[in-house]
């Protein structure tokens, strides 16, 4: 046997090996191996970073990953949120730390104070920790949906090799809200309502998804009212999808869906005693106010021009809905596809498009099971990974590392 054919024995054979290990090690062995060559890619733009507004060219690891919004959350654990929003001589609100919600910043402290570590240190604790445990949990909300070897391994690599998985490993909010989202996921498609409700509170404490899974859930349970009544009315009681005491505790969670997704807000308003001290924090850094969908239409027209740029928001929209139509997608199953819609409805409706939302694609890692499901050529799903890590390498570089614009400033992630 050549060289060449005892690699590939050795390949199979170490392959065979592994595939005999438990599910939760081979996700978090294949999660971590992510994690480290995001570390190697951070590292490696860490050698090349100049003059920052934070630390001196060519940072270490730990100070590189501790830039950006992890400055503010840093801020609102050691110092909390102001209770007088700061404003310019004009009187226009500048920033500050309400635009965070709190729950990461509050386990912080929680974390930082029993281990003795500091504030950095604890976030970017929480935030691996919760990476990990967001792994492992969209592996078993797979598994409802495909075969471990079908699809469902796969889907969870492609989740953590996305482009802007790095952020999994930073101190920012994303992996924490990943976590409870994901574990929300799965107990609503468990139809464990009841047992979703305080992990739906806590995603809502986490980051902006409470509005979208609030209308997700919303829609559920209308169109589980409607499958049950339908079945009853045809005669087929007993086969109803959802129960009566079952639609009851959907509706329980629709209601406490709608309640979370207005506590940070609630909260800051009564902090603050400005009932719009969310909402004028998070448009700061706009630079106006909120109006629904025209900041798409001001991006289209910047990138496009006139005509279609006017265009473009529709063009997108009906290649998503497309999308959502294709057989890979509708074997996700009405909540997540329901889910994915609601969140992408969310960002059309709400989201200034820049250079962060390629960050706030990740609650849409539901569609990763379905680029999982258009092959199962090895070939296929090996190249999804290769153009992921190349496209992190992209992403970091490209906004991670700071590289001041002519106009000063630069682009976030």
């Amino acid at each position: 046997m050549g060289p060449g054919g005892a690699a590939r024995s050795g390949v199979a054979a170490a392959v065979a090996l592994t595939a005999r290990w438990p599910w939760w090690v081979q996700v978090g062995g294949l999660y971590l191996a992510a994690r480290l060559v995001s570390a190697c890619i951070f590292m490696a733009a860490a050698l090349h970073q100049g003059v920052n507004p934070w630390f001196p060219a060519k940072p270490d690891y730990w100070s590189f990953v501790n830039i950006w919004d992890a400055r503010w959350y840093g801020e609102a654990l050691q110092n909390g949120y102001p209770a007088v929003l700061p404003t310019d001589g004009a009187g226009n609100v500048q920033e500050n730390a309400w635009a965070f919600y709190a729950l990461f910043p509050m386990l912080g402290r929680v974390v930082a104070g029993l281990a003795g570590v500091s504030p950095a240190s604890a976030l970017t604790m929480i935030a691996m920790v919760s990476g990990l445990g967001a792994a492992l949990v969209i592996y078993k909300l797979f598994r409802l949906r495909a075969s471990h070897r079908t699809a469902a391994l796969w889907g969870t690599v492609f989740v953590s090799t996305f482009p802007v998985s790095a952020v999994l490993q930073v101190p920012y909010a994303e992996s924490l809200n990943l976590l409870l989202l994901a574990t929300a996921l799965l107990l609503v498609m468990e139809r464990r309502y009841l047992w979703a409700m305080p992990a739906v509170v806590l995603m809502c404490l986490s980051r902006p998804t409470g509005v979208p899974f609030a209308a997700m859930i919303g829609l559920l349970f209308l169109h589980r009212v409607w499958q049950h009544y339908s079945a009853a009315e045809a005669g087929r009681s007993r086969d109803a999808p959802h129960s009566v005491p079952q639609l009851w505790s959907l509706a329980g969670l629709t209601a406490v869906s709608g309640i979370g997704a207005l506590l940070w807000p609630a909260i800051a308003w009564a902090v603050t005693g400005d009932i719009q001290a969310y909402t004028k924090t998070e448009t700061v850094w706009r630079g106006h106010d909120l109006v629904p969908f025209k900041p798409w239409f001001d991006t289209g027209i910047l990138l496009f021009g006139p005509v279609l740029g006017v265009l473009a928001p529709f063009v997108f929209v009906a290649l998503f809905a497309a999308a959502m139509m294709c057989r890979p997608v509708r074997a996700l199953g009405t909540e997540l596809r329901l889910w994915c819609a609601c969140y992408m409805g969310y960002l059309l409706i709400f989201l200034h498009p820049q250079t962060s939302t390629f960050r706030m694609l990740l609650p849409l890692f539901p569609l990763a099971l379905s680029a999982a499901l258009v092959s199962r050529s090895r070939a296929y799903r090996g190249s999804v990974v290769i153009m992921f890590l190349l496209l992190q390498i992209v992403w970091i570089v490209w906004l991670w590392a700071w590289a001041p614009l002519p106009g000063g400033g630069d682009y976030p992630p």
